[in-house]
């Protein structure tokens, strides 16, 4: 069993950064694949980033690339993202995720088997 808790979201001006915090319990964590999503209001949960178990891997959605950074601490059960250059639609609440059940890091929210609730992320224009 794995639990996990977004943090770090806020209210911010474009062109501004915020780091989020994906701080997870269970001791085997460290095997598993991380992602991160959002979903902005009235649309679908969508693939913004992800990091294979030893963080050697790591893939992200063309909309991010060159802007979000994800990477993870394992001695501290931690996954980030840190998000610069934000823009207004990158507005949604974001969640991570743990896939529990396959070596190969999964695109898709379907692959993800646990989940944390979310944090909020709004930027202004």
């Amino acid at each position: 069993q794995v639990q996990l808790v977004e943090s770090g979201g806020g209210l911010v001006q474009a062109g501004d950064s915020l780091r989020l915090s994906c701080a997870a319990s269970g001791r085997t964590f460290n095997s598993y694949a991380i992602g991160w999503f959002r979903q902005a209001p009235g649309q679908e949960r969508e693939f913004v980033a992800a990091i294979s178990w030893t963080g050697a891997n790591t893939y992200y959605t063309n909309s991010v690339k060159g802007r979000f950074t994800i990477s993870r601490d394992n001695a501290k059960n931690t996954v980030y993202l840190q998000m610069d250059s934000l823009k207004p639609e990158d507005t949604a609440v974001y969640y991570c995720a743990a896939d529990s059940r396959s070596v190969r890091v999964g695109l898709t929210r379907y692959e993800y088997d646990y989940w944390g609730r979310g944090t909020q992320v709004t930027v202004s224009s």
